[in-house]
């Protein structure tokens, strides 16, 4: 006898499956908050370090950057070298990829202290955040299937962000300063000089420090 979820030898269960999971991997467009970070003074010195110390430092910070935002409901979706992307989505999107920000930044800063004592290495980590809709899927016929492409303005704009931070600073748009004022979330941050991109209305910038930023940028 065929069981309920059977007919004519398929598994109507199974189909159903696979069926759901494949609406749900369908891309779509979303509202999402990108948060890039890199290590800044860390490139030059691995230039004089064993190649040992250099890959396990990256590891630390890989390890650090993962897992403050997989505790604030993130996923990392790329690593190139030693900057990591991360995406934000959902309910209270803007008050976790902040906080994400704020414990990266204050967690560095003790990773940091030891690298310089044990290796005599200065770095620092920068970070931009921005907001905005994102295309986000995966592209069946890619040659890696398994990764999860994320587009959009808001995707360049936290690039370009990133590049502007300085060494120990994060940088965030004034939309995800407002967005998460909405949610209850005050970030004590100075005003920077804006973003101006050609055929657009100049992007206000806000900078959040632990401390102080370091006097060098790479």
């Amino acid at each position: 006898m065929q069981g309920l979820a059977q007919h004519g030898g398929r598994d109507l269960a199974a189909e159903r499956g696979a069926q759901v999971a494949n609406e749900a991997e369908k891309p779509e467009r979303t509202p999402t908050v990108i948060l890039f970070a890199e290590m800044r003074g860390f490139t030059g010195m691995s230039d004089m370090l064993d190649p040992a110390v250099v890959v396990a430092r990256v590891g630390e910070f890989v390890s650090l950057v993962w897992g403050a935002v997989d505790r604030n409901e993130g996923a990392v979706v790329d690593i190139l070298s030693d900057t990591v992307m991360a995406t934000f989505t959902g309910q209270d999107d803007a008050q976790h990829a902040i906080e994400a920000a704020e414990e990266i930044q204050a967690s560095f800063a003790t990773l940091a202290e030891g690298w310089q004592r044990d290796f005599g290495i200065r770095a620092a980590v920068s970070m931009g955040l921005h907001c905005g809709d994102a295309v986000v899927g995966y592209a069946e016929k890619s040659p890696t299937p398994n990764q999860l492409f994320v587009f959009g303005d808001c995707v360049s704009i936290a690039n370009r962000l990133l590049h502007r931070a300085r060494a120990g600073e994060f940088v965030l748009s004034e939309t995800l300063r407002d967005l998460a004022a909405e949610m209850g979330v005050t970030v004590d941050a100075e005003e920077l000089p804006a973003l101006e991109i050609p055929r657009r209305d100049p992007i206000k910038l806000y900078g959040v420090v632990l401390d102080t930023r370091l006097d060098f940028t790479r």
